[in-house]
Parts: C-alpha cells; sequence; structure tokens
C-alpha cells in the first residue's frame, strides 16, 4: 500500500497528538491580545484611537523571518534547538501574560503596552520554533494532515481568552482572569519537556553570516527579486483585511451594551465556527 493510500488511522498517531499541543499554545497568545487584550482596556475606558493604536503590538508576527535564523543558529545544551526555545518562550508567555494584567490600564498604560509587545514578540518567536519542529518531526505524507490539525487547535485555543476568559471577567477581578488564562500554556509546555528533539539534517549553522545572510540570499537568488517581492508582499499584507475587521470588534461589542458574558458565550463561540 502507497502511502498516498494509507487508511485514516494510519495517521491518528502520536505526531499528531504533538500537533495538537503545539498548535493549541501557538494559538493562545495571539488571541489573548486580539480578545482578551481588547476588552479589558474597553472595560477600563480606553478610547477608540488608543485602543486602535494597540494593533501596532501585532508587528512581530509580520517580522517574525528577521530573527528566525538567528533561533536556528543557537540551541540549549541538551534541550536542543527546537525544545529549548519552545521551552524558553512558553514560561517566559506564562509569565507576561500574568504580569500584565496586574497593571492598572488607567495609570499604567504604557507599561501595558509594553507588555502586550513582548508578548507578541514571545508568541511570534514560540510560533517559528513550533513551525520548524513540526516540519521536521511529520514525514512528507503527514505534512498536509499535521499543519490542518495544527490551524484547527490554534483556532480552538481562541475559545479561552475568546470565550471562557470574558466570561471569567464578569465574575473575577482582571488580575485573576489573567494568571488563569495564562495557566492555559503550561500543558504545551509539558508536552515540551516530554517530546524528543527531532532529528538535525545536516549542520546547524556556524556563525551569523551562515544563520542569516545566506539563506535571505539564496531566497532572493532562486527565483529572482521580482518572485521574492511578490512573496514577501503576501506575507505583509494577507492578514491585513483579517486585522481591519477584527481591531476593534470587541469594543463595537462593549459600547453596544452586551456584558462580557454575552460575547464570550455568544460572539466568540460562533465566530470559531
Amino acid at each position: 500500500m502507497t502511502s498516498t493510500s494509507q487508511p485514516w488511522h494510519h495517521y491518528l498517531n502520536r505526531r499528531m497528538l504533538i500537533c495538537v499541543f503545539l498548535g493549541f499554545t501557538s494559538g493562545l497568545p495571539l488571541f489573548i491580545l486580539l480578545s482578551l487584550l481588547q476588552a479589558w482596556l474597553a472595560k477600563s475606558g480606553l478610547n477608540v484611537k488608543a485602543l486602535g493604536l494597540f494593533a501596532l503590538v501585532m508587528f512581530p508576527y509580520t517580522w517574525k523571518f528577521l530573527w528566525s535564523p538567528l533561533m536556528d543558529r543557537f540551541h540549549f545544551g541538551r534541550m536542543g534547538r527546537r525544545r529549548g526555545w519552545m521551552a524558553l518562550t512558553q514560561v517566559a508567555l506564562f509569565i507576561a501574560i500574568g504580569v500584565m494584567g496586574m497593571f492598572d490600564p488607567i495609570n499604567q498604560l504604557s507599561e501595558i503596552a509594553a507588555m502586550a509587545s513582548l508578548v507578541a514578540f514571545l508568541s511570534a518567536s514560540q510560533d517559528i520554533v513550533i513551525d520548524a519542529y513540526r516540519r521536521e518531526i511529520l514525514p512528507d505524507s503527514e505534512q498536509g494532515l499535521g499543519s490542518a490539525i495544527h490551524v484547527n487547535a490554534y483556532k480552538v485555543a481562541g475559545m479561552v481568552p475568546g470565550a471562557l476568559s470574558l466570561v471569567l471577567a464578569d465574575i473575577l477581578p482582571w488580575h485573576q482572569v489573567f494568571w488563569i488564562t495564562a495557566g492555559f500554556m503550561l500543558p504545551g509546555l509539558i508536552c515540551t519537556l516530554l517530546i524528543k528533539e527531532p532529528k538535525v539534517y545536516g549542520d546547524p549553522p556556524k556563525n551569523i553570516r551562515a544563520a542569516v545572510l545566506l539563506p535571505f540570499q539564496e531566497f532572493v537568488s532562486r527565483n529572482g527579486w521580482q518572485s521574492a517581492l511578490w512573496v514577501l508582499g503576501f506575507i505583509f499584507l494577507y492578514k491585513l483585511g483579517d486585522s481591519m475587521a477584527t481591531a476593534l470588534a470587541t469594543k463595537f461589542y462593549i459600547d453596544l451594551g452586551f456584558t462580557m458574558t454575552q460575547i464570550g458565550a455568544i460572539s466568540k463561540t460562533t465566530s470559531l465556527w
């Protein structure tokens, strides 16, 4: 039987379970910034202009290709390149998300902006290494299904800050809500500690030139500058419409008079489907 005609149960293996856990922990920080942070600031009375400027903290997700070669260059001893970076970013995200909710939105807005930027940077960095890990543990025949499972787990993670956390915000102080939400990073961290480092194909880059400059030169020379610019333009712009549609959605619902529980239980839940 060829790899393309394998029965479905052939693909329900440990590798797909890893994709579930890592996909979930990859999506959680993004939806905290999109849903929970926006609801918190809107309920605190932040005006639309200032709230809209918080969308700028999402830039690391677009520019993460700039430092991704560095994460391929350095490793953490016995933990390895992939597991080491995953564990580091997951622990840092757990702390940063919890601490962010302890600030006062009225008097410490600049501190919240700094913490939100840090969460975005750590989240984008985690995405880099999780994508690399998934590519390395999955054989070519499982790449499509593995990516689909990862993306769906990524979306399911949005139910935590987009639904559960908003419901909790009606009965608990915000700082407790943020720490509870941060706790959902722990299953991904446990998964990282339990899994094995993937097999290394080829030698890791030995210097910054090999890690940063040479891959970019190869990317440009592969099909020329014109093709490279088209690809880069797509990377920069493909999420623009989605970002514009969701940047102030929660603020809009709150201004219409809906409670946090209603927004979480109805708007955020139905949007998953």
